[in-house]
């Protein structure tokens, strides 16, 4: 599946909602399925600077393809760091780097966000996008 098929499948899933309460319990829900990130992995240089929580990605490119785990200590932060993951997980650098990432505005969540964690979805993207650039040259 295109990460555009994967996007608007998750843009649909959140439009079933109708109240943005339940959107972002059902975000909360993606981030509790997350695969676990290792303590060790925790570290100052996967934490993405700039966001109000603390979020920690890291990224490993497997078979040309690039994997990513997340986690954070806020339960929303982490749910909205699993939409990118689910997103942008098992793509290959060239097609992460090439995505559009304004789907997220598309979800409605950014309206009921505090300035500070509507920026924090910003940073999320660029961090992934510039962990794909990375292994793009390797």
């Amino acid at each position: 599946m295109s990460i555009a098929a994967k996007q608007e499948l998750l843009v649909e899933e959140l439009a079933l909602f109708q109240d943005w309460t339940e959107r972002y319990e059902y975000v909360i829900g993606l981030g509790k399925k997350l695969l676990p990130m290792a303590d060790a992995a925790k570290t100052p240089e996967h934490l993405i600077k700039g966001c109000q929580s603390q979020v920690w990605l890291d990224a490993h490119k497997e078979d040309g393809k690039v994997c990513f785990t997340a986690d954070s200590d806020s339960l929303i932060t982490k749910g909205m760091i699993a939409l990118f993951v689910r997103v942008l997980d098992g793509e290959t650098p060239d097609a992460i780097l090439t995505a559009d990432m304004s789907f997220i505005d598309r979800t409605g969540l950014k309206e009921h966000l505090a300035p500070t964690r509507a920026n924090a979805l910003n940073l999320m993207a660029n961090q992934m996008k510039k962990r794909a650039l990375e292994f793009a040259h390797s």
